[in-house]
């Protein structure tokens, strides 16, 4: 079976699993929320007069502050693209699990893998080319057009793609540790906890600035132009840094996974 094969029946699979537009409609929905959020509060500074922050009436400024809580989507998706292979089928289709009929279409573990990473960076941009300019359509709409947008063409679109980076980057780290673990349950919790409630690496910087070399910690300043914590790497540097975490962890889920038994 060819790569280019595998790569369409991997993308077809994902397409049928629920958790994958789970993970859609929570970066698209729930970023439009917090973008209507912002935007309220936006509306109601600018009518009382308030123009100490041009800024702050910006609605890609507005919307590009929920963008970060499409990172909960993109662990979901890098989690259940693989997490799904492992999960028990309904004792009517046999009791077995799915990588079986998988491995058995597609022998080859690494090209199997690697469609996979690929599936989850086409969805992950394809949610991100979704969801960015909605939220903008959604900013512009409750702001008004009254106050001028601060943020020209060629900078929000490079501000979009180190945002759409990090996500495909932090969706297949999640693939990477879903591979090693064989299941979805502790990188899931683990994942999104991280990147929502806290960030454990964050806690860590605390102890040691050696944290600030931690993947989800190195490549934070992708998102350019968001207040985040002093110190660490540039967002040039982070994004090496962190794409170098992704392949790192890939190469060894891809070496796991091609020598253990299913």
């Amino acid at each position: 079976m060819s790569f280019w094969n595998t790569f369409t029946a991997e993308l077809r699979k994902a397409g049928t699993l629920p958790a994958s537009w789970v993970a859609v409609a929570v970066t698209l929905f729930g970023s439009a929320g917090v973008t209507v959020l912002n935007a309220v509060a936006a509306r109601t500074a600018l009518d009382s007069g308030a123009q100490e922050s041009q800024g702050f009436f910006s609605a890609f400024e507005t919307a590009y502050a929920a963008v970060p809580l499409g990172t909960v989507g993109a662990v979901v998706l890098g989690v259940v693209v693989m997490s799904s292979e492992y999960a028990a089928n309904s004792t009517d289709a046999g009791g077995g699990r799915q990588v079986t009929a998988t491995l058995a279409a597609s022998p080859r573990r690494a090209v199997l893998l690697a469609a996979k990473a690929l599936t989850v960076v086409l969805f992950v941009g394809l949610t991100a080319a979704a969801t960015i300019p909605a939220c903008i359509g959604v900013a512009r709409l409750v702001i008004g057009s009254g106050p001028p947008e601060t943020v020209g063409l060629d900078d929000a679109l490079v501000r979009s793609v180190g945002a759409t980076l990090y996500w495909a980057l932090t969706g297949l780290i999640a693939l990477a540790i879903t591979t090693l673990a064989r299941s979805g349950i502790i990188p899931l919790v683990v994942l999104i906890a991280n990147s929502s409630v806290v960030s454990f690496s964050l806690l860590l910087t605390h102890v040691t600035p050696l944290a600030h070399w931690l993947p989800d910690l190195a490549g934070r300043r992708l998102f350019v132009g968001l207040p985040t914590v002093d110190g660490g790497l540039d967002a040039g540097p982070g994004a090496l840094v962190m794409g170098a975490w992704t392949f790192a962890l890939l190469a060894v889920a891809g070496i796991v996974f091609s020598r253990r038994d299913a």
